[in-house]
């Protein structure tokens, strides 16, 4: 009863916490203030709209100063104070950029400032609601981090919004990755930096390994304003950002590359019905062992080549080039399956990332020892305060809610949006789709209405690109990963007269759409808005709803008109994979198409499917993080320690009492302190690289444990806490081991020579989420078993 009544709250807790359009009638009276408020800023000379900035942070710092001496956590803003921050705000963007935010950006702006994730629709001013909430927080004392997706958007939104934070006396940086120390350093200094959500969790990555303090480029994390904040808290979430170093290169072989290419599938070699694995066949095995000099494979002698083989074998059969990855001056890049876009410094596994440049024939990259990693879960986690923006939050308000503790606000439009969505046009076949999408496309370019085909990957927008051409419409513009650095120009064009653009997932997101074209004028404008607005035609359903949402949402911008239509079909991969028993209710017609609802409750199903599965992948792979991240946050903090007081000295000191008197005779304190930290420092990186290639080891094996009916999440705690016990305790101990032997000089200690060796070279990259994961693979069994029993039932 009592576990009922538990689930019944929890549930009616979850409803209450669903996310809602937020009430404009608590905002009514707060944007009467501020329309007030903002004509008298408005007579204001710039110098003197600055000095009115420089009062409200002043008064601020006054109240948290108030607050911190009550020990009581800093509170958000007062009314009067969101007021007066609000209209100063709104005059700076009216006369730095011609742009006066609408209500709905305030009241965006807002919500930011309280703490949520603000939905906000495409063409509704997301990036400056953003840089007001930034300024917002700044004013406060707060530094603030903007996390965007890429590099491009951190270092255009910065320069972009660089004239309003000038004006409202707020200083603002940005990091790339052509960024150096000196000026990570000073953009960070900054109240506001723009950038990257990896490039700033490789920083703190790059952090981690400083042995001075005055070699860290990062502030304590405070803020974290995050950009499409759906696609780096959900979509990116469970990537880890990697620093590696320098050891003795692993390169694929190609000799076993070789040989695996003249295996051929059903005879040599096996693949699931995902191609989500594939495994020798016992006359593939006998094939390979006799290529490789008539070994045996599954001996122990020969693990490192099994190895090679099952890696080349992966590559070969369920890696596809210019689907997962393309190759590009001479290197594999891989490619975000949620963006379509290369995904840049991102790699997968080292033997995995070896065999496919092995099966390229490319040169092999460096590879090396992991020293630290992060996830972009563990990284948002950091920050004491988490608040974001994006065109499509409802979708993922439960892993919010779950993964952050984060509430979503829905902003309405300021004007409605007037965007005509069809039903899906539901095929038989892919090839029976593609042609009617293809006759759609050219009866659509006949009227000159511009268009956007959103294809799932490069290959599909080349083949459709090309069967457009063939079919007769000119002037097809094709933007994937082989040219994604013209992406924001392309985008830009896509609503111009006689436009049409085959675009992979997430079209310049960030850049706006204007009917008519970027340089259009009105009467551009309204010839498109006369023709029905910008078509977005999806050539099938992603798995998520989200980014069908987004792609929909490149059109019908701040209520222009537009149109959207999904073609699908009952062969397309989504529902092969998901729902691979779906048929139609009825015949399809002599085009291939299923007019009835039963086939397209089918395609959504298997996205329903599909979100569930990442879901599920998503909860699982949190639940071995967060351990991880536990452990991380301990290791830290001594660190921390260690790196900004003289506790290495101290330690040090006490266990070595007679040495340590010797060097104080001839060895100056200060260097003293430095030699004990750069020694208890390396032990501590060391031990802790180890442990997490420990781990990493245990987590690939883990699965196994199953199989002797023991739970592998328990399991895997087991080992981790076990093997972490004691390990800042040896670090001690080795440190004194290393001094006790140690030639320490009044320069200093000579750590190569005292055998304390670092990488020679540090470089940073994402593991690609491993396609053949055993449990993503696990929670698609789950969901099966689920769905075949529901069907048992109604049998």
């Amino acid at each position: 009863m009592a576990a009922l009544l538990t689930r019944v709250k929890s549930g009616f807790q979850r409803l209450l916490e669903r996310p809602a359009t937020v009430d404009l009638k608590r905002y009514a009276e707060v944007l009467t203030s501020i329309e007030w408020r903002e004509e008298r800023v408005a007579k204001l000379s710039d110098a003197e709209l600055t000095e009115a900035a420089d009062a409200l942070r002043a008064k601020l710092a006054e109240k948290n100063k108030k607050d911190k001496k009550d020990r009581e956590p800093v509170k958000t803003l007062d009314v009067q104070d969101m007021v007066e921050l609000c209209a100063l705000g709104r005059e700076a963007s009216r006369r730095a950029l011609d742009q006066r935010p609408y209500d709905m950006q305030l009241v965006g702006a807002m919500e930011l400032l309280h703490g949520r994730i603000v939905e906000m629709g495409t063409g509704e001013g997301k990036t400056l609601a953003g840089a007001l909430a930034a300024a917002g927080y700044a004013l406060q004392g707060r530094s603030v981090h903007v996390m965007s997706v890429n590099d491009y958007l951190a270092r255009r939104d910065a320069e972009w919004m660089r004239p309003v934070y000038e004006l409202l006396g707020v200083s603002v940086g940005w990091v790339d990755q052509e960024s150096g120390p000196e000026d990570r350093r000073d953009a960070y200094g900054r109240d506001v930096t723009y950038g990257a959500v990896s490039e700033i969790g490789f920083d703190v990555l790059r952090d981690r390994l400083c042995v001075d303090p005055e070699d860290l480029v990062q502030r304590v994390p405070d803020v974290a304003l995050i950009d499409e904040a759906d696609s780096v808290l959900v979509d990116e979430a469970r990537v880890p950002l990697v620093m590696a170093g320098s050891t003795d290169d692993s390169q694929g072989d190609p000799e076993v590359a070789q040989i695996v290419r003249t295996l051929r599938p059903g005879q040599h070699y096996e693949r699931d019905e995902d191609n989500r694995n594939a495994w020798l066949t016992s006359r593939g095995a006998k094939v390979v062992e006799k290529a490789l000099g008539d070994i045996d494979l599954y001996s122990g002698d020969h693990s490192d080549r099994l190895a090679a083989v099952n890696a080349a074998l992966h590559a070969h059969a369920l890696l596809q080039r210019d689907v997962d990855y393309i190759v590009r001056d001479g290197k594999v890049h891989l490619i975000n399956s949620s963006r379509g876009r290369i995904a840049l410094l991102q790699r997968w596994p080292d033997g995995l990332q070896a065999a496919v440049e092995a099966k390229e024939r490319l040169k092999p990259t460096e590879s090396g020892e992991v020293l630290d990693s992060i996830s972009v879960q563990g990284l948002v986690s950091r920050y004491q305060r988490v608040c974001g923006m994006t065109g499509t939050a409802q979708a993922v308000s439960e892993q919010l809610r779950e993964f952050y503790e984060l509430k979503v606000s829905v902003i309405p439009p300021n004007k409605p949006c007037v965007r005509a969505d069809e039903s899906d046009r539901v095929y038989d076949t892919i090839e029976s789709k593609e042609a009617a999408l293809v006759a759609e496309i050219a009866a659509q370019h006949e009227t000159g209405r511009p268009i956007l085909v959103g294809t799932m990957d490069v290959a599909e927008s080349e083949r459709i690109a090309e069967k457009l051409t063939e079919a007769g419409v000119s002037g097809v513009v094709v933007l994937n990963a082989k040219n994604d650095a013209e992406e924001a120009a392309i985008v830009a064009e896509a609503g111009a007269l006689n436009a049409v653009t085959v675009s992979t997932q997430m079209a310049g997101r960030g850049t706006d759409i204007r009917l008519g074209g970027a340089e259009g004028d009105d009467a551009a404008h309204d010839k498109v808005a006369d023709l029905g607005g910008l078509y977005v035609i999806g050539c099938g359903h992603y798995p998520s709803s989200r980014l069908d949402n987004q792609l929909r949402g490149r059109s019908g911008r701040q209520g222009d008109p537009g149109g959207s239509v999904i073609f699908a079909s009952l062969a397309d991969d989504l529902v092969a994979q998901y729902a691979p028993d779906a048929t139609a209710g009825t015949e399809a017609d002599d085009d291939g198409r299923h007019e009835d609802a039963t086939a397209r409750r089918f395609v959504e199903h298997a996205q329903k499917v599909a979100e569930g599965v990442n879901l599920d992948i998503h909860r699982n792979t949190w639940r071995y993080t967060r351990l991880i991240e536990h452990q991380r946050g301990l290791v830290l903090a001594y660190r921390d320690d260690v790196l900004h007081t003289d506790l290495a000295a101290t330690q040090m000191s006490e266990r070595l009492s007679e040495q340590w008197a010797k060097w104080s005779a001839d060895v100056d304190d200060e260097v003293l302190a430095r030699v004990a930290r750069h020694v208890v420092l390396f032990h501590l990186d060391t031990k802790w690289s180890e442990h997490l290639a420990y781990l990493s080891d245990v987590r690939e094996t883990i699965h196994l444990r199953a199989l002797a009916r023991e739970t592998p999440i328990d399991e895997f705690h087991r080992a981790a806490i076990t093997e972490f016990r004691g390990l800042l305790k040896s670090i001690g101990d080795l440190a004194a081991e290393t001094l006790e032997t140690a030639k320490v000089t009044a320069s200093g200690l000579d750590l190569e020579t005292a055998g304390l060796r670092r990488p020679t070279s540090t470089w940073t990259y994402l593991v690609h989420d491993n396609p053949f994961d055993s449990d993503a693979e696990q929670a698609l069994q789950r969901v099966r078993a689920m769905l075949k029993k529901v069907k048992t039932r109604k049998a």
